[in-house]
């Protein structure tokens, strides 16, 4: 029979409806929502419920195309939500009183690395960043102590916040570097340890990684990760971007030249 004409628009929106429910979710949700006050007659409801049935039937790749698409749209969505974000609170990202700024202070492209000493994906990325500090003069590299993986990532945490009263520039990224280095679990103790070994004062840093600024330091970092939406380490932020993983020092490094050229970590489009 010929569709009126509300049927045959819902007929064309099978795809997306297929998106929402499952087989038998979308027959009896659909039967439910189309009332008479939409123009459709109780026939046309059970019209309706036996296309989209059929339709399916033969078709189940609609199903996995839309949950596809779908992904996508929420992918989408995800990374507008984190440039919003990254922009919100770009003075926060690179605060010297809650990171440590290594490379060149004045540099004209800057990366925030978040990240955790005991991750292994950062243990691993750590040598991308002392290759890209190396080989580009101009870069600045913001690290931010973002410690998710337990009691001792926050014990290490507290002995490198702490140290950057007491190292700075080089010598911090020389300790932070070596830290990372260092195999096992990494706790406050061996925290002080590597701290020790590059300088740094001992007593005073047991002092410091238990004030309040220290630990505040840390709450504030966190927080500032979940607004960003963070949910993993090492997660790197350059231009308006959230990379998240160890991606590699050649793919950091196409993102810094974009920003640099443009401003943005692409310059397509």
């Amino acid at each position: 029979m010929a569709l009126p004409t509300p049927l045959r628009r819902l007929a064309g929106l099978l795809p997306a409806l297929a998106l929402g429910f499952g087989l038998a979710a979308s027959t009896s949700a659909l039967a439910q929502t189309a009332t008479p006050s939409q123009g459709l007659t109780a026939e046309q409801r059970k019209a309706i419920v036996a296309l989209i049935r059929e339709t399916l039937l033969q078709n189940p790749e609609i199903i996995q195309e839309a949950m596809i698409e779908l992904e996508r749209r929420n992918a989408v969505a995800q990374a507008d939500a984190q440039r919003s974000a990254v922009l919100a609170e770009k003075a926060k990202l690179v605060d010297p009183a809650t990171s440590a700024i290594v490379g060149n202070p004045q540099g004209d492209v800057t990366i925030v690395e978040f990240m955790d000493y005991n991750c292994g994906f950062c243990k691993r990325a750590v040598e991308d960043v002392r290759a890209l500090v190396k080989e580009d003069p101009k870069l600045k590299v913001v690290i931010k102590d973002f410690p998710i993986l337990g009691p001792d990532s926050v014990e290490a945490s507290r002995v490198a916040v702490a140290a950057m009263t007491q190292l700075q520039g080089q010598k911090y990224f020389d300790f932070h570097n070596k830290l990372m280095a260092t195999k096992g679990r990494i706790n406050g103790a061996k925290a002080l340890e590597v701290a020790k070994e590059a300088g740094a004062d001992v007593e005073r840093l047991k002092k410091d990684m238990e004030s309040a600024q220290t630990k505040g330091v840390i709450e504030d970092t966190v927080a500032l990760g979940d607004r960003l939406g963070l949910t993993g380490t090492p997660a790197f932020i350059l231009g308006d971007e959230v990379v998240f993983g160890a991606v590699g020092a050649p793919a950091l490094k196409q993102k810094i030249e974009a920003v640099r050229k443009c401003g943005k970590t692409s310059c397509s489009g």
